[in-house]
Formats: C-alpha cells, structure tokens, sequence
C-alpha cells in the first residue's frame, strides 16, 4: 500500500489563484492546500477502458509498440479523455489500434493498478463483439491477432489484462 510519505506532491500552485500550496493532513492523509483560497488538491487515479473482444471463440490483442512494456501483449485498451464516457473511449480505443468496429456486450469487471509511471489507475474491461472495419495495427499497436484460450502469450503487458484473460479462459474450461 502507498503511503502519504511515498508519495511526491508534485503541484505547487493554486489553479484558482496561483498561491504557493502547502501540505497539510486533511481527511486521512497529506494534502496540497492553498492557504488563500482554500482550494485542496485531491489526488485522482487515471480513468482507462478497454475491451475484451471476442470473435469465434478467440480473443483479440494487440502488440504494444510504445512504453511501457513495448513489444507485449494487451486488450485495445487506453485512457478515457476528459470529454468522453467510458464506453465511449473503449470504442474508441478499439478502433484507433485494431481498425475494428466493435459493440460493447457486458461489463467484464474493473481493475485497479498502481504499477504505471504515471501513477495509480482505474481500467473499465467491456465485452465487445466485431461489428464492422478490417482488422490492421495502428495508433500505438505494432500488430493485432486473435487468439483462442490456449493459445494467450506468454507476454501479457499488464496484471489487469493477465486477470482479464484468465477470466475469459475459465469459460473454456
């Protein structure tokens, strides 16, 4: 568990107005806080949605071709923008790396992570199935493959991915 000594408060001025913060224990743990306006930085995780697509009995990956974890093995997956809904950025997302259409077909579950550079995160796993486009590598994906249940990589990017297949290959069984 990450503790508030673990952790580097990297922002230093109020985004109200522009006072130097400080740190103070409020609600359970160190927080940045503008001693002008009251303004209190709370520290939220990164929002990302994915998709578990499934085409007869195979699932679709993608190879990463940026960091981290270049060169293995994930669900289309990435960061939801300020803008956009969960579903709406796991569609996206989809499409931007694999080319395919898909439409979302449940909720497989959410996942936690804290082993980002970036910080901690939430990663929202849709069900989807392949409605539409020509599956090809794009946006940060190096090629694209759809495997069946005992076929997976060995090389599977992230613990929430590898617990998202695990969970898909206990259908198989």
């Amino acid at each position: 568990m990450v503790t508030a000594e673990d952790v580097i408060l990297e922002m230093n001025y109020c985004p109200r107005c522009a006072h130097s913060l400080e740190d103070r224990f409020l609600f359970g743990r160190m927080r940045r806080v503008c001693p002008s306006c009251g303004f209190i930085f709370f520290r939220d995780p990164k929002v990302a949605a994915g998709v578990l697509v499934e085409q007869e009995g195979k699932v679709l990956l993608v190879r990463r071709a940026v960091d981290p974890k270049q060169g293995w093995w994930c669900i289309p997956s990435g960061f939801v923008e300020y803008d956009e809904a969960p579903e709406e950025a796991a569609l996206r997302e989809c499409k931007e790396e694999t080319g395919l259409d898909v439409r979302l077909t449940g909720l497989l579950d959410v996942y936690h992570y804290q082993s980002d550079f970036r910080g901690s995160g939430i990663l929202i796993v849709y069900r989807a199935e392949v409605i539409g486009g020509d599956l090809h590598p794009g946006d940060d994906a190096s090629e694209t493959r759809f495997f069946g249940p005992d076929q997976l990589p060995q090389e599977i990017a992230f613990a929430s991915n590898r617990e998202a297949l695990r969970r898909w290959q206990q259908r198989f069984q």
